[in-house]
This record gives C-alpha cells, sequence and structure tokens, in this order.
C-alpha cells in the first residue's frame, strides 16, 4: 500500500508524536481529518466533547508549522441545542481565522434518547440551515485559497477508477480533487500532476 490517510482522529488522540510521524513518513499523506463540531467552549461542554478549541488551535499550528502543504478537514456541527447567535459567530470566527482547507458542515438533528433532547433553547430549522449554508460557503473559499496555494506545483495524484461522464476524479497527496478525462491506464497509478 502506497498511501495511508488518517480520516478522522478526535484532537484530543491526535498526539505530538502523531503529527511528526506523518511529516516523517513517505507513506502517510499530509491529510488530517479532525472532528471540531464547535468553536464555542460552552458548546463544545455542552456536546462533552473532551476537548477544548485552544487545544484544536495549538495542533492545527503544529501540523502547519512541520507541513506547511498539509491539508486540515474539519468536522463541525451547527445548530446543537443552545447554540446561540453568539456561540456560532465564535465558531464562524474561529474557523475563518484557522488554517484549515475544507469544512464537512453537519446540521444538527433530534436523536431518540438523548441528553441533547433536554437541553433548551432549540435551534430553529431555518437557522440551523442558514448557518449550515454560511459555513460550507466559508469552506468553498478556504478550499479555493488551498488549491490556489498549490498552482503550479507537480504532486502526486491517484486516479481512481471511477467514471462519470467519461471523466475520473483523484486525490494528490495532501487531497487537492483533480478531475480530468478518463485515461484507463491512469486508473489506480499515481500520476505526476501539474495543479
Amino acid at each position: 500500500i502506497e498511501r495511508y490517510r488518517i480520516s478522522s482522529i478526535e484532537p484530543n488522540l491526535l498526539t505530538n508524536d502523531i503529527i511528526a510521524f506523518v511529516a516523517q513518513s513517505n507513506k502517510f499523506m499530509p491529510h488530517f481529518h479532525i472532528p471540531l463540531q464547535s468553536g464555542s467552549n460552552e458548546i463544545l461542554a455542552a456536546m462533552r466533547r473532551r476537548y477544548k478549541r485552544e487545544l484544536y488551535a495549538e495542533r492545527v499550528s503544529l501540523i502547519k508549522t512541520l507541513m506547511p502543504h498539509c491539508a486540515i478537514g474539519v468536522d463541525v456541527i451547527v445548530g446543537f441545542p443552545g447554540e446561540s447567535e453568539e456561540h456560532f459567530n465564535e465558531t464562524l470566527t474561529f474557523l475563518h481565522e484557522l488554517d484549515i482547507s475544507y469544512l464537512h458542515v453537519f446540521t444538527y438533528s433530534e436523536r431518540d434518547q438523548t441528553k441533547a433532547l433536554e437541553i433548551k433553547p432549540v435551534v430553529p430549522i431555518n437557522t440551523r440551515n442558514e448557518r449550515n449554508k454560511t459555513l460550507r460557503n466559508l469552506s468553498f473559499m478556504k478550499q479555493q485559497y488551498f488549491t490556489n496555494l498549490h498552482s503550479g506545483q507537480t504532486r502526486k495524484v491517484l486516479f481512481e477508477s471511477h467514471q462519470k461522464n467519461n471523466m475520473m476524479e483523484g486525490y494528490t497527496d495532501n487531497y487537492i480533487k483533480i478531475t480530468t478525462p478518463f485515461r484507463a491506464e491512469w486508473v489506480n497509478q499515481l500520476v505526476d500532476w501539474t495543479i
């Protein structure tokens, strides 16, 4: 196996040793996906997360110090019960200032028999949807910025076998998505690609 990715690791479990190991590895790709869920410590506590935003910022800072080209993806939940406009703006500002590459944004939905059902006030569905859209727009801008930072660089892309409308997709080592006309000889191959 030529490539490994750490697809999802909680910030409190992502140790400095793991980050340093990935920075030195030829097989572990410079790409982390690290759930955050909220940029508000108050909401993180309500979610019973075992970390604060300051720890998250420290992890991102160390990754970027050791691997400036590394992609960092973030999971975020909007509309968790009790999330005020102020809490949401804390999250938005935190993510805006953080050196990350993209977001996976989830809208909170009620689940039976969870403690979250006891938390008030409930965030209206339309507010949840608006917050989701705001963060998805931020993600798009972050992704464009990250890709543009690497414009002109040649990186190895692993192309996948799936084709749609005679096109194929692959990802650079640092998780920039590349789309190109399908070529059978490139399937499951590492190809040098200038971004």
